[in-house]
């Protein structure tokens, strides 16, 4: 009897796919609107951590690896998904090796987040399932982690961002056009023969 279980536990070990022993993400880092410097979210690859738990809510494993029963929606969500913003997560791999996968997040879309993974993405010895995933809780996860709590605040914010730093660049561009054509002037003004 114990020589048959440890047979079938043999077995089942051997069925499992590599996508069971696949670790997940050592890194998640977030950019879009609003968000300025790009939200980092590292920790230690187990269960509970706070990486492991945003992975789990933006649908990084099944998107990744597939999964049974089958948590992904059938295609994308109607309507306006409101912003886009991107998660480039970091998977360590053997020898040293690592994989970046991208994935398209949109927070405020209604009801709730919805992120997307392309299919095709190199990870370990496969590719990503990829597909679009719906999280009741990733935008509360990602509010607490600096997202702004609104979309209009999000636009805003960006908007805000780019006009001081439109400013600054015209600013300095004239600045320098000026400087530049002072330059010609007084120039042109030294060269000129003086007549007795």
């Amino acid at each position: 009897m114990n020589r048959t279980l440890f047979v079938l536990a043999t077995i089942a070990a051997l069925a499992l796919p590599a996508t069971a022993l696949a670790k997940g993400p050592s890194e998640a880092s977030i950019d879009g609107p609003g968000v300025g410097k790009a939200i980092s979210i590292t920790g230690p690859e187990q269960p509970g951590s706070p990486l492991m738990d945003f992975a789990e809510q933006a649908g990084f494993f099944p998107a990744a690896f597939g999964q049974e029963p089958n948590p992904m929606l059938p295609g994308r969500p109607k309507g306006d998904l409101g912003p886009k913003y991107t998660i480039d997560y970091t998977v360590p791999g053997p020898d040293n090796d690592s994989f970046d996968i991208h994935q398209d997040l949109y927070p405020y879309a209604k009801p709730y987040a919805l992120t997307y993974m392309a299919s095709g993405q190199e990870i370990f010895d496969f590719t990503t399932k990829g597909g679009w995933y719906e999280s009741p809780e990733l935008k509360q996860t990602l509010v607490s982690a600096g997202l702004p709590k609104t979309a209009a605040a999000a636009r805003s914010s960006s908007s805000a961002g780019f006009f001081s730093t439109g400013l600054i660049s015209t600013l300095a561009g004239a600045a320098l056009l000026l400087a530049a054509a002072a330059t010609i002037v007084i120039r042109r003004r030294t060269r000129r023969p003086h007549v007795a």
